[in-house]
């Protein structure tokens, strides 16, 4: 019995060993492995940011009075709101919001000054481009704060009611901390499913998969030798870009660096599988490469990385559920910003289990099918 196992394993390595090096030697997926994976990591980093950084806007000054001065030198002092242009009546503000020269337009009416020194309400107009809701929204929210402060120092009454606002993990509100441990996630997974995919139709392209068929090995060694070196390759990935997100973007790390990979390789695990399913039914890398975008596109909008999954459809969350990478980026993101144990993430680890067996199960079974 000694001698089988140790026949087996030495099998096993053997897979492993061979499938490992027809990643390293081949020279395209060596670099598919590293490259995009590095300038991926530092695209989103710069590029996935939605904090109001740069917010050219225009103004439509009717009063020309001391209070609207007064206004505008508070706007003028923020570090993000920058005036472009001085506009002299408001029929001038669409054409510049069409074509996206400022992203917000403010007009004070011509008795601005008038109304604030009788004590009325003084109407002040801020006009925002809603073509992208995110910025529009932190726009309007900033503007708000600026003319509750303008009003305080102008009175001298603070409003009994003080808001004290902590925003928890994430004390700043930076995109980036929100988006690249799921940048992580996403970019792993969708690189060792493609690698998994391309296994089984690299071979068949090749010609060599019949040799592996005639070989003593049997077919469940040859689909667990396929699936281990995409884990590894996962795994490299990941580190890869989690140092990226703590050396380069100062993204700090908040769990357990052991809780991080023992998630990472459940989560690995079941895209291996299904990129193993893929491989088994495709005739070609083409195929492959096919079957990969038409899966990633919505498994990657039903995951949750961009909006949440509760704003989501009732029958769309259900099939989040069938989604791994959903329960993966759930892990990634509460071990890297909350830094909860993994025992208290146990329950996202049941659904990525299944989804792996039931995968590899099925591999398996269309691995026979399509010999």
């Amino acid at each position: 019995m000694m001698e089988g196992a140790k026949l087996y394993l030495q099998q096993f390595l053997v897979m492993c060993r061979k499938e490992i090096l027809a990643i390293w030697q081949d020279k395209a997926t060596r670099l598919i492995v590293v490259i995009p994976c590095i300038i991926l990591g530092f695209l989103f980093g710069y590029a996935a940011n939605y904090n109001l950084e740069d917010a050219p806007y225009a103004v439509v000054d009717l009063s020309h009075s001391k209070e609207s001065a007064d206004l505008l030198a508070a706007i003028d002092g923020t570090q993000f709101f920058k005036r472009k242009m001085t506009l002299q009546n408001a029929n001038q503000v669409e054409k510049h919001i069409d074509n996206g020269d400022v992203i917000m337009a403010i007009t004070i009416p011509q008795d601005f000054a008038k109304r604030l020194s009788s004590g009325q309400t003084a109407p002040v107009q801020v006009i925002t481009d809603g073509r992208n809701t995110v910025i529009a929204g932190q726009a309007a929210s900033d503007m708000g704060q600026i003319i509750s402060r303008f009003n305080e120092a102008r009175t001298g009454h603070k409003s009994p009611v003080e808001l004290q606002i902590r925003t928890w993990f994430n004390p700043n509100q930076i995109t980036r901390w929100f988006f690249l441990p799921g940048i992580i996630g996403l970019l792993s997974f969708s690189q060792v499913f493609l690698l998994a995919g391309l296994s089984v139709a690299r071979e068949r392209e090749e010609g060599t998969f019949e040799q592996i068929l005639v070989a003593p090995i049997s077919e469940p060694l040859i689909l667990l030798g396929k699936a281990i070196p995409p884990i590894i390759v996962g795994l490299i990935q990941c580190t890869i870009l989690l140092l990226i997100s703590l050396f380069w973007f100062k993204v700090p790390f908040a769990g357990s660096f052991v809780d991080f990979y023992v998630a990472i390789a459940f989560y690995v695990l079941s895209s291996t599988g299904l990129g193993l399913c893929v491989s088994s039914v495709s005739k070609n890398m083409q195929q492959v490469l096919v079957y990969v975008i038409v899966i990633m596109v919505p498994m990657a909008l039903l995951s949750g990385i961009i909006t949440p999954i509760s704003n989501m459809p009732a029958f769309l969350q259900y099939l989040t559920y069938a989604d791994p990478l959903r329960f993966g980026l759930e892990l990634i993101r509460r071990i890297y910003l909350e830094g909860l144990p993994l025992s208290s993430l146990a329950l996202n680890l049941i659904p990525l289990t299944l989804i792996a067996i039931i995968a590899l199960t099925t591999a398996g079974y269309l691995f026979r099918a399509n010999l």
